[in-house]
């Protein structure tokens, strides 16, 4: 690879770009499909994290509604037992206190059945919330079994070609030294179409629409060096004579003549 001349690289350079084309029109035929998919992917996720804590706070609120539930169990067994001390009190110290102590417990279970009955609500709202949550994840999971579908659809079509452009590509990059593949990788991922080896088309560069100085061209076509747009860092490997117009075209360097003057011959 070392002693690879310009010529060489270039060519190089173009059969991977070329490859990378070929990838990239594949990569075109599946649309946004693989970004649906993953969007879909994501919204389910986060309709099943939703899902979650609304199951997690309906079985809290059921939970605290049956402590409520065992409170006023307790509440109601207090009452009767301070009835029925009040039927053996001896003043009327002990029956006051006694009625202080059955009123706090009645107390007690007005809270409770209060707590009882706002979980109720909560728990009404929080099932209709899990149900709605079930739902648009059974929608959104049918819509993306269609998505994926219609992917794995596409994808199997081209499956065998992208697999042996993959193949190709491998073996195109080791032709390539590092330094230059990583400058290439680095502008391809940088430019919108991928087009980081370009042509001179119509005297500009493929891409961009720059017009390129004939001087340059005229480097282009010589293979002697890699020439480099300074407007887009695209790398000019090659130029399409046909295209231009003929005050583009580089001229060619004009023979010298050397006009030697008549002499006239002596007359003896």
């Amino acid at each position: 690879m070392e002693n690879q001349s310009i010529a060489q690289k270039l060519e190089a350079l173009v059969k991977l770009q070329s490859i990378d084309t070929e990838l990239d029109e594949l990569k075109k035929l599946r649309g946004d499909l693989p970004d649906e998919v993953q969007d879909l992917e994501d919204e389910i996720e986060g309709y099943k994290t939703r899902l979650t804590r609304h199951e997690a706070e309906l079985k809290e609120i059921e939970e605290g509604n049956k402590k409520y539930k065992e409170n006023i169990k307790e509440a109601e067994k207090l009452i009767k037992k301070y009835s029925e001390q009040q039927k053996n009190v001896r003043n009327n110290r002990e029956f006051d206190a006694i009625t202080k102590e059955v009123e706090l417990q009645e107390l007690e279970i007005q809270i409770c059945e209060k707590k009882i009955k706002e979980g109720k609500d909560s728990i009404t709202q929080k099932k209709d919330e899990i149900e709605k949550t079930t739902t648009l994840i059974k929608e959104r999971g049918d819509h993306l079994d269609n998505k994926k579908k219609e992917l794995n659809d596409i994808m199997a079509e081209s499956h065998e070609e992208e697999k042996k452009l993959l193949t190709e590509r491998e073996k195109a990059t080791k032709k390539i030294e590092e330094k230059l593949l990583k400058y290439y990788e680095r502008l391809r991922g940088s430019l919108s179409n991928g087009l980081a080896v370009v042509r001179v088309v119509r005297g500009a560069a493929e891409g961009c629409n720059i017009v390129i100085p004939p001087q340059k061209i005229a480097e282009i076509r010589e293979k002697k060096k890699i020439v480099i747009d300074e407007h887009s860092g695209r790398i000019l490997a090659d130029v399409d004579m046909d295209s231009l117009d003929e005050g583009d075209k580089p001229k060619a360097a004009k023979t010298a003549v050397t006009i030697v003057p008549n002499r006239r011959k002596k007359v003896e």
